[in-house]
């Protein structure tokens, strides 16, 4: 199955991103150049497993347990914005993770994708870059530099992330062809009533 293991976001960060949002997808909507990323689907990556096997994910959920177990919860918001590859050809807006730790989500995405090539899933991915992803461009890329200036303002409150989520998606099973998501599993991050 495709998979992902993730940050999911709040109720009320993801309401905040929407009502952020609305009047900016309005202002690009005629052109239909965005592609804009439903609510449901709003998430922090931190692995992302293109074929994880239903045999391994029993193993992968208990070495991910225990990965999560040995570490902190951890305060972010989400603030500013970005274009992948580049504002001027981007293929992906994306809006900025403040962490209250620095560096505390690369070091738990590089954990979290040894545990699961440990488990001996296939990991893919680049350099991480904390993000969660706004837009997907239609077709080719588009410059991006007018839009960021208005996302770039964006703002959410902070909330604590106190549990991580192995996630499948299942592609063009959801509304109009995108892909339902199933959390398989919540690993709880730090032991029961430490304090972070």
């Amino acid at each position: 199955m495709r998979a992902f293991v993730a940050v999911e976001l709040p109720e009320d960060v993801v309401t905040a991103v929407e009502d952020f949002l609305e009047p900016r997808r309005e202002g690009v909507a005629s052109r239909r150049e965005w592609r804009w990323t439903r609510r449901e689907h709003l998430h922090l990556t931190l692995a992302f497993l293109p074929d994880l096997e239903e045999w391994r994910e029993e193993e992968l959920v208990e070495e991910g347990q225990r990965y999560a177990a040995r570490h902190r919860p951890l305060d972010l918001r989400l603030a500013g914005a970005g274009a992948f590859p580049s504002p001027g050809s981007a293929r992906v807006l994306w809006a900025g993770v403040d962490e209250g730790e620095p560096g505390t989500l690369a070091t738990w995405a590089a954990g979290l994708r040894a545990v699961a090539s440990h488990a001996g899933v296939r990991v893919d991915g680049t350099r991480f870059t904390p993000h969660v992803t706004l837009a997907r461009a239609v077709g080719r890329p588009h410059p991006a530099g007018h839009l960021l200036q208005a996302l770039d303002t964006l703002h959410t409150p902070s909330w604590r992330v106190d549990d991580l989520a192995l996630v499948a998606s299942h592609l063009g099973q959801g509304p109009r062809g995108t892909p339902r998501y199933e959390v398989r599993h919540r690993w709880t991050v730090g032991a029961a009533g430490t304090p972070a």
